[in-house]
């Protein structure tokens, strides 16, 4: 390593810090208030707000609450506990401090960012612009108020930022490869595991790995570390996964539940066409627009004659045979991923004296930008998806596979999440759709900063050789 890039690493991590803090804490805290789901994650650490609108206010201090047990996992937790640690010790009586727990957020970002572009190979001026494309990214007012909240989104987009550095460190050569290892570990580990939907970074993280290699790299000098970063986020995230509910099985008839009425049945279109086609009843109409636990439909007989409808496979089938319909809904899924700010998550605490559910637009570039395209959904967000993919293939083709590997590592995981989450999840859209954003504008940094010039390596002086002019003889003097 040398010393000059370790210095130049440090002063982007030293002022990155600074700016996420700042834009933290100044003029007053912002963070995202809890939609309902944060017992999940308070309730193992014996802290939760009894507040039952939570969602109006961050409340940035959680106090001791009642016994509970859930089965959620998210490596959001790991942050949660070491926050909850680390606040007692610096005199916090609350069970979860978000503003420790936004600070230890704001140092894991800085030194992603930090690590990335060390890991990008650009001139110095180029890679300032990297860091600041990458900081216009984290600080957007769309994902970074998930840093200081109870919701586990921060640690996916945490995860993924740690993983894309990690991933180009381990192009370099020499210890920097090593060190991209330890990064790859700890954000896959972070990011795989976040939620139930970010498993579906596994299949792309694994293809990645075996798409790494150092220039100059064979045989087992390029396969020992790749295989022994598989190795470690194998083991760990099996061993995570072990301990809970992986696939949320829990809140599958509540998915469905709400894809069937409030996504396919949402009673603005052929209503008892739909009903017909997934085998229900016309009295079905009654939970049109009710969320699972408003309605309670496990204690309605009528609904228990049906409940075997509202499955997977039923609503698979659904959109098998109704592509116009299917389409509708991915259109909506794809408005609901370009306007990323959910409308009724507040970011400021009650102190603030701000109206409820009040929202800041400090940092607004990229979202704000997707915000005024919205309506147009899939008419923007396809298009733009193919130009990232289109770069990010002129990538491969110009030798610069990390950056290729890095957008479609991204890219692929937008694609797969905004599916899932359009046709499978039927509320919440906005919220759940940040998952397919974040990946997306942070796949389009990295495509824009493959287009920037690799610096040209310092040519070998070339060998001085003494030249020696033959000089004609002098004739003899006689």
């Amino acid at each position: 390593m040398r010393s000059r890039e370790l210095r130049f690493g440090l002063g982007v991590f030293v002022l990155s810090l600074g700016v996420l803090l700042l834009r933290f804490l100044v003029p007053r805290p912002v963070g995202m208030a809890d939609n309902g789901d944060g017992w999940r994650l308070l309730c193992d650490l014996g802290g939760r707000h009894p507040e039952l609108k939570s969602e109006f206010y961050v409340h940035f201090s959680y106090g001791p609450g009642s016994a509970c047990k859930s089965d959620y996992i998210s490596s959001q937790a790991w942050l949660d506990w070491f926050a909850s640690k680390l606040g007692k010790v610096l005199g916090s009586s609350a069970e979860l401090n978000l503003l420790v727990l936004g600070a230890i957020t704001c140092v894991l970002v800085a030194a992603g960012v930090a690590a990335t572009v060390l890991g990008l190979e650009l001139s110095r001026r180029n890679r300032v612009i990297a860091a600041v494309l990458l900081l216009l990214v984290m600080a957007d007012s769309a994902f970074f108020g998930y840093f200081a909240s109870v919701l586990s989104e921060g640690a996916g987009f945490l995860g993924m930022l740690l993983t894309a550095g990690g991933l180009l460190l381990m192009h370099r050569t020499g210890a920097w490869r090593y060190w991209g290892a330890a990064l790859t570990v700890v954000g896959a580990l972070i990011g795989i595991n976040a939620k139930s939907q970010t498993l579906l970074l596994i299949p792309l993280f694994v293809l990645a790995l075996a798409l790494v290699r150092p220039a100059g790299a064979r045989g087992r000098a390029r396969w020992l570390v790749p295989l022994g970063v598989l190795v470690i986020v194998g083991a760990g995230t099996a061993v995570v996964q072990s301990h809970g509910d992986p696939a949320n099985a829990e809140y599958r008839e509540a998915n469905m539940f709400h894809v069937v009425f409030d996504s396919i049945v949402d009673g603005k279109h052929d209503t008892d066409a739909d009903l017909a086609a997934l085998g229900l009843p016309p009295s079905a109409k009654k939970f049109i627009g009710k969320g699972w636990w408003e309605a309670s439909p496990w204690r309605d007989a009528d609904y228990n004659t049906y409940r075997d409808k509202i499955s997977r496979r039923n609503v698979v089938a659904y959109y098998a045979s109704h592509p116009a319909r299917t389409l509708q809904i991915l259109q909506q899924g794809a408005v609901d991923t370009l306007t990323a700010r959910p409308a009724r998550l507040g970011s400021f605490a009650e102190s603030a004296g701000l109206e409820p559910m009040a929202k800041e637009y400090r940092v607004p570039v990229f979202s704000g930008l997707t915000a005024l395209v919205a309506p147009l959904g899939l008419f923007v967000l396809v298009p733009f998806w193919l130009l990232i993919g289109w770069v990010g293939v002129r990538a491969f083709r110009r030798r610069a596979r990390e950056y290729g590997i890095v957008v479609f590592f991204l890219l692929l995981f937008a694609v797969g999440q905004f599916g899932l989450s359009a046709l499978g999840e039927g509320v919440e859209g906005v919220k759940h759709q940040l998952l397919t954003l974040f990946p997306t504008v942070l796949a389009a940094v990295f495509a824009a900063l493959s287009l920037f010039p690799r610096p040209r390596p310092a040519e070998p002086a070339e060998p001085v050789t003494e030249v020696i002019e033959a000089v004609p003889e002098e004739p003899a003097v006689r």
